[in-house]
């Protein structure tokens, strides 16, 4: 999983009716965009994540 600080990020809720958790990453912490990721999730909680198969990325167009 590959990525840069401004994307968004989805987790999916684990369990039926758990709902998903999305945030915005706000910096990358390993090599040429790998994990960990710093999250500022929509909550306001801030988080160290290691991306698993329940995380998306919201990959965000760049202008130029």
């Amino acid at each position: 999983m590959h990525t840069t600080a401004g994307e968004r990020i989805i987790i999916r809720g684990g369990t039926v009716g758990a709902p998903d958790r999305h945030g915005l990453i706000i910096e990358v912490r390993g090599d040429e965009g790998q994990p960990p990721y710093m999250v500022r999730f929509d909550d306001g909680h801030e988080s160290l994540v290691y991306p698993g198969p329940d995380c998306v990325i919201e990959h965000v167009p760049h202008a130029g």
